[in-house]
This record gives structure tokens, sequence and C-alpha cells, in this order.
């Protein structure tokens, strides 16, 4: 539409330039469809173009080769999967024995380890009773791996003798407000 044609039939100035403005507006609407319309049509042949192409890639591919690739590498996962999971039941048993050890009061621990027949005893149906008796036997025959329950055996500071009993004696008495012992 033209201003010309509108101002041919005898329109007023006012009345063609609201025709005019509408007409404009119309005219931007459709455009901005149109533009939106191409970019679409634009990713879309972008997309099938990189289709396509990928598509080139596997022309040559085998489907049962393929196929026998994908089951081999599910079974190479699986595995894997297995031997993880093995490995985390190894690592939470040590830890279980390490900790039983501990808790015997074992002065070594890589020492009772050693004696100690860890094949059998991952193997056993009840765990934790065989390795309280295994840790007992160790124990009875090998004594000195473990601290004793004793006072005596087990002592927490100087028991007396040269090991500075004067001065203890006196740091006592000065504490108490005592004058030094005499000699």
């Amino acid at each position: 539409m033209k201003r010309k044609e509108l101002e041919d039939l005898g329109l007023e100035k006012e009345a063609i330039d609201k025709i005019m403005d509408w007409n404009g507006q119309d005219i931007e609407t459709e455009k901005k469809r149109a533009d939106k319309a191409e970019g679409e049509r634009d990713n879309y042949k972008e997309q099938l173009d990189t289709a396509t192409g990928e598509l080139e890639k596997f022309k040559d591919v085998k489907p049962d080769e393929l196929q026998a690739t994908i089951e081999q590498l599910k079974n190479d996962l699986k595995d894997k999967d297995d031997e993880y999971a093995a490995k985390e039941a190894d690592r939470i048993f040590l830890d279980g024995i390490k900790d039983s050890i501990r808790r015997a009061g074992a002065r070594n621990e890589k020492a009772v380890m050693a004696l100690l027949d860890i094949d059998s005893l991952k193997q056993s149906k009840n765990q934790t009773e065989d390795i309280k008796k295994a840790l007992e036997t160790v124990k009875e025959s090998d004594a000195y791996l473990f601290g004793s329950e004793e006072p005596i055996n087990n002592p927490v500071g100087p028991i007396g003798g040269a090991g500075g009993g004067d001065t203890a004696l006196a740091a006592m008495r000065a504490a108490a407000g005592l004058p030094p012992a005499e000699k």
C-alpha cells in the first residue's frame, strides 16, 4: 500500500498517517515472523547437515560387529565392577581386623597380622568370633606383642630410683608449702 493511492481516494492526511502506521506495524510483525522462520529453517538445515555427516561415519559399520563390541564392553565393565567390589570387601575386612587388633591392645599391628591366617579368616562364616579367637590364640602364644593389663608391667610414670624421685618429692613439698626435706 502506498501513500499516493490513499491520497487518490481522497482521505485526509491524518487518516492516511494512521493507516500507514498500522500498515507499517503489520509489515514489521510479518518481517519478524519471516526472520524467525528463516532462522529455524537455517537451524534445521544445519542439523540435517550434521546428522548426514555423522551418518556417513557409520556407513561402513556392520551392526553385528558393533553389537559384539557393545557386549564386550558391557562384560568388561561388569568385570571391573566385580573387581572393585572385591577390593572394597577386602579393604573393609582388613580394616575390621586392624580395628580388632588395636582393641586387643597390640603393640605392633603388622607383627600380629603376620601371625594370623588372613585367608581362612576371610572365608569364615562367623568372622567376628573367629577373629577374636585367633587374636586370643596369638595373645597366649606371643604375649609380648600385646600390652599388659597389670599396672606393674605397664607403668605410666617414674616408679622411683634415679628417675628424679628427689626432685619430684621436692616439688610436691614446695607445692604443699613445706620446707625442703633434710637428708
